[in-house]
C-alpha cells in the first residue's frame, strides 16, 4: 500500500492513483513488488529536523529515505521537503511538477538497491530517474 500524508505543508498537486500505479511499474521493472511505502511531504524545517534527528546531518535536503524493504518487497518512509523540491526546480530550470515526480521515484530507486553517493553512481540513479520519468503517463 502506498500512503501520502502531510506535515505542515499543503498535499501537492498529483494523481495519486496515478503515481501509485507508476511506483509499482518502476518497481516491478527492477523485480520488485511494493509493500508499505508512505510518502510524508513536509517543509524545510520538518526535512531539517528529520535529517538531524535520525542521521545526524544538519543540512536541508529534497528526499530522505527510510528503508524497510524484505528480500523483494520494498517498503519505506519517504519524508520529501516541497520547499527544496521548488527551490532545485528553479534551480535546475525545470517545471516544479517534473522535479516532484523526479524525487518521487528516487525515493523507489533507492528502495530498489539503486545508490547515488559513490563513483559513478549519481550518473546510474540520474539514468534510471530518467527512464522511469518516461514511464510516468500525465
Amino acid at each position: 500500500m502506498i500512503s501520502y500524508n502531510t506535515i505542515n505543508v499543503k498535499m501537492p498537486a498529483i494523481r495519486r492513483r496515478d503515481t501509485s500505479a507508476w511506483v509499482k511499474a518502476v518497481a516491478a521493472s527492477y523485480g520488485k513488488k511494493v509493500g508499505e511505502i508512505a510518502y510524508i511531504f513536509v517543509d524545510d524545517e520538518e526535512i531539517l529536523r528529520v535529517n538531524r534527528e535520525y542521521l545526524q546531518h544538519d543540512y536541508y535536503t529534497d528526499i530522505i529515505t527510510f528503508d524497510y524493504t524484505e528480500g523483494d518487497t520494498i517498503s519505506g518512509d519517504l519524508f520529501i521537503s516541497l520547499d527544496t523540491v521548488r527551490t532545485n526546480a528553479e534551480q535546475f530550470g525545470k517545471p516544479y511538477e517534473e522535479e516532484l515526480h523526479r524525487v518521487i521515484i528516487h525515493g523507489i530507486l533507492h528502495l530498489c538497491g539503486i545508490n547515488d553517493k559513490g563513483p559513478g553512481e549519481r550518473e546510474q540513479m540520474e539514468a534510471a530517474e530518467d527512464k522511469a520519468l518516461a514511464l510516468l503517463v500525465e
